[in-house]
This record gives C-alpha cells, structure tokens and sequence, in this order.
C-alpha cells in the first residue's frame, strides 16, 4: 500500500513538472509569421475566391444539413 501511494505522489510530481515545462515553452517559444508567408496566404485567399469559393455562415450550414431527419413517404 505505501509503494501504491508513493508511485500516486510520483506520478502526480512528474505530470506536474512536465505541464509546467509545457506551459513555459509555449510561452516562451512564440510564433509570428514573416511576410513572405503572410503574402502567400493572402495569394492563396485571393485565388479561392476567384475560383467561386465563398465562406458559408452559420446559416447556410443550417439550410443545406438535414437537422429534421428524414421524412416518411
């Protein structure tokens, strides 16, 4: 029983450690994208929507799901 509980302790100490060290990096190591990158998104927007592509809202999602289920014949 006190091997089961230290092994409980040691578990929680590592998991502990290791989200704190995930935190830290995510915080420390940030990043911000470069022009060149930002130029390639906006070129790639660009040609979706010259080909037709247009951003569906909440309601057309809506309209063309089938929320109702099926009807009966």
């Amino acid at each position: 029983m006190f091997n089961t509980i230290i092994a409980l302790v040691a578990f929680a100490a590592v998991s502990l450690i290791g989200w704190g060290v995930a935190e830290l990096k995510s915080k420390a190591c940030g990043y911000v994208q470069n022009e060149e990158e930002k130029a390639v998104d906006d070129r790639l927007a660009q040609q979706l929507h010259e080909n037709g592509f247009h951003e569906l809202s909440i309601k057309d999602v809506i309209k063309s799901i089938s929320t109702k289920g099926f009807t009966t014949i």
